[in-house]
């Protein structure tokens, strides 16, 4: 059997193995022009005017170590279809907007988004390794919510004052693409606040760079003071790699719960086979797979759309497949309610 991220019998870019580098060079070593990433992939550019005029509304940016485990010559590769840029994109579409989870109505202040009972949301970054053309906050605006030293020292006094609050998320952006020092100097803040039980992170870079999970950030999550979560975003077992397992265990021999949520496009994942070969190669990394979100309908992802009917006969397929603790949750986030919504 194929291992996961590796293609049978198929040549691969050249590229130096990104677990054997410096994962903050990894992250810095990316492509921009969508040109560029389909002459390495050997693909036609014929669409690449549009590609371009999509770019520049929302930018390519694609690591060349999570590019390296695309299949050359394959224009539907499921890892090519979420980063390239396509003139899908451009194409306005009824119901799709640029704040689909009505995100401004829930910020107490800057880079606070509470929307759930106990538990907050909090924005320490806009950057992230890679965009994903289906990102729901792909029309954010982050120059509102960047913790600068102000808006941080603000967002956790508000944090103080609100003693309900017990599960801080960290998210952005991905939290990850902050250095361990910032990210470090962040935890040691938070953990200040004494009515904070459980911290959670969501995370799309340990998958697309191996070795972002470092030994310092394996102790400052493993740390006792809290319960820590780290959610891991993986939507195809092509993007899974031997690094991260090792990465994982590390986590969880210090009592951290990781999970994987996946967005259901179509197209990438859209196939029972897909989706069991994900769970499976999730649970050999040692992940529990934990959520499958419909696509949150933001402008310029409505041809990742699958439809509900679909989905539901997709997820009941899956669950005649595999065992329960291997089936995640189908759901869509509606604006406004006060969870996620089961379908």
């Amino acid at each position: 059997m194929t291992p996961p991220g590796q293609h049978q019998g198929s040549a691969r870019i050249p590229v130096q193995d990104a677990a054997d580098t410096d994962w903050q060079q990894a992250q810095a070593d990316v492509i921009t022009d969508p040109g560029e990433l389909l002459g390495l992939l050997g693909l036609d550019t014929a669409d690449l005017p549009a590609a371009l005029r999509a770019a520049a509304d929302f930018p390519l940016r694609v690591p060349r170590a999570y590019a390296a485990r695309m299949q050359p010559g394959d224009a539907q590769d499921p890892l090519l279809r979420q980063v390239l840029t396509s003139p899908e994109e451009l194409a306005p579409t009824p119901g799709y907007d640029t704040d689909p989870l009505a995100e401004a109505a829930h910020t107490p202040v800057p880079g606070i988004l509470h929307k759930y009972h106990g538990r907050v949301l909090l924005v320490v970054t806009g950057a992230c390794a890679v965009h994903c053309r289906y990102c729901f906050r792909r029309h954010f605006p982050y120059q509102s919510h960047l913790p600068t030293a102000a808006r941080l020292d603000e967002a956790l006094s508000w944090l103080n004052e609100h003693t309900e609050i017990e599960e801080v998320i960290l998210s952005g952006g991905d939290p990850f693409s902050l250095s361990d020092r910032r990210l470090l100097d962040l935890l040691a803040r938070l953990a200040t606040i004494p009515h904070l039980r459980r911290l959670r992170i969501h995370s799309r870079l340990p998958v697309v760079i191996p070795g972002r999970i470092t030994p310092a950030l394996v102790a400052a999550l493993g740390d006792a003071r809290w319960q820590s979560v780290l959610v891991l975003h993986a939507n195809h077992a092509h993007e899974l790699t031997p690094g991260l397992a090792a990465e994982v265990r590390a986590l969880q021999q210090l009592g951290v719960t990781v999970l994987n949520q996946a967005v259901l496009l179509r197209g990438v994942n859209d196939t029972l086979p897909a989706q069991e070969a994900l769970s499976l190669a999730l649970f050999q990394h040692g992940i529990l797979p934990y959520y499958l979100h419909q696509l949150d309908r933001v402008a310029g992802a409505a041809h990742f759309s699958v439809s509900d009917d679909q989905a539901r006969a997709l997820h009941r397929a899956l669950r005649h497949r595999l065992p329960g603790y291997l089936v995640p949750r189908l759901v869509r986030e509606v604006a406004g309610d006060l969870s996620k919504t089961p379908l």
